[in-house]
C-alpha cells in the first residue's frame, strides 16, 4: 500500500482557527494519510517556514493526520537542537512524524545567512545526520571536531516508535547518504527509471543495515477536467513560486483528472514508492483534495 499526502495548504495560517481545523479535518476525512511541508530559514527576501514548527501546529489542529518534513535543512541547525525538536514532536505525536533531510541550496544566501559555508553543506549534513540518528537511538555522542565541538550529548526520552529519517535529493551523493544514514530516499524531479535505479542504489549501499526501507516521491500536480486545464493551474503556480519557466518541470508533473495522475504515478509505485508527497494545483481547494483522495484510492485498489 502506498501512503499519499498533500502539502500543508496555502494560506492556512491566514485563516481563523475553526477554518484551519475544518480544512485539515476535511483532508483527514477524505482518506489522505499525511500532510508535509518544506523547510526554509530565510530566503533572500526574508520569507520562509520552519518545517518542524509548522508540523507541530498542524499536528495539534488535526490529530488524525501523519506529518512529514520534506525536506528539513539539517545543515543549517545544530544537531543537538534538531534532535531535541524531533524527539519532542515524537513524544507529542508518537508514530506520526517522518523527517526528510536535505542539503538545500535553492538559495545560497539562505545558507550564508545561517553562518554556514555553502561549500560544506553536504559534509555538514552527513555529520549532523549521523549525530542526530545516534542521539535519537539513545546513544551518547561527541561532536565530530570539525563542525561541532561538543562532548557527551544525549537526548531523553528516545522516540518510541523511532522517527524515520529519509534523505531527499537527486544527486549520487544523496543516494549514498540515504543508504548509509537514512531509512529511505525521498526523490523529486526524476523518471520512474531513475527512481528504480536510485532506490536500488540506496539499498545496495545500505546492505547489512537493519532498515525497513521507506522510499518516497515528492512532486507537484495539475488538477483539471483535462490535462491542458490541469497544466494551466500548476504552470502558473510553479512559475510564480520558482520564478522560472514551467518547461523544465513539465515532464515530471502529472496533470488532469485523478485517473490521469494515478496512471502517471503507477510506475513509481511499481518501482517501490511507499509514499507520495503531492502538491496539487487546481481551480479550488475542495477539488484538489478530492482529486488527491481519488488518486490514493486508484493506487490502492
Amino acid at each position: 500500500m502506498v501512503a499519499v499526502g498533500v502539502s500543508v495548504p496555502w494560506g492556512l495560517w491566514g485563516m481563523a482557527p475553526d477554518e484551519q481545523r475544518g480544512l485539515l479535518g476535511g483532508i483527514a476525512d477524505s482518506g489522505i494519510d499525511f500532510v508535509f511541508t518544506a523547510d526554509h530559514v530565510s530566503f533572500r527576501d526574508g520569507s520562509g517556514m520552519d518545517g518542524l514548527v509548522t508540523l507541530a501546529a498542524v499536528g495539534g489542529l488535526e490529530p488524525r493526520l501523519d506529518l512529514q518534513v520534506g525536506v528539513y535543512l539539517l545543515a543549517l541547525r545544530h544537531p543537538m537542537v534538531a534532535a531535541r525538536q524531533i524527539a519532542t514532536m515524537a513524544e507529542a505525536a508518537p508514530g506520526r512524524l517522518t523527517v526528510g533531510v536535505g542539503v538545500g541550496g535553492d538559495d545560497r544566501h539562505e545558507v550564508e545567512v545561517c553562518d554556514v559555508d555553502p561549500s560544506t553543506r553536504g559534509r555538514r549534513t552527513d555529520v549532523a545526520l549521523e549525530i542526530v540518528r545516534a542521539l535519537l537511538e539513545g546513544r551518547t555522542v561527541d561532536g565530530d571536531g570539525e563542525f561541532f565541538g561538543f562532548r557527551d550529548g544525549k537526548i531523553r526520552p528516545v522516540p518510541d516508535p523511532p522517527v524515520p529519517l529519509v534523505v531527499g535529493g537527486r544527486s549520487d551523493a544523496a543516494l549514498e547518504r540515504a543508504g548509509r544514514l537514512g531509512d529511505g530516499w525521498l526523490a523529486a524531479w526524476c523518471s520512474p527509471r531513475r527512481f528504480a535505479e536510485g532506490t536500488a542504489r540506496v539499498e545496495e549501499v545500505g546492505a547489512g543495515r537493519d532498515v525497513d526501507w521507506q522510499h518516497g516521491l515528492q512532486l507537484w500536480l495539475g488538477v483539471g477536467e483535462s490535462p491542458a486545464e490541469g497544466r494551466s493551474h500548476v504552470a502558473e503556480t510553479m512559475e510564480r513560486f520558482y520564478r522560472m519557466s514551467f518547461e523544465p518541470f513539465e515532464r515530471y508533473t502529472p496533470c488532469g483528472r485523478a485517473a490521469d495522475i494515478a496512471g502517471f504515478l503507477q510506475p513509481y509505485v511499481d518501482a517501490g514508492a511507499t509514499a507520495l508527497n503531492l502538491t496539487p494545483c487546481g481551480s479550488d481547494r475542495a477539488t484538489e483534495i478530492e482529486t488527491v483522495a481519488e488518486v490514493k484510492r486508484l493506487l490502492n485498489p
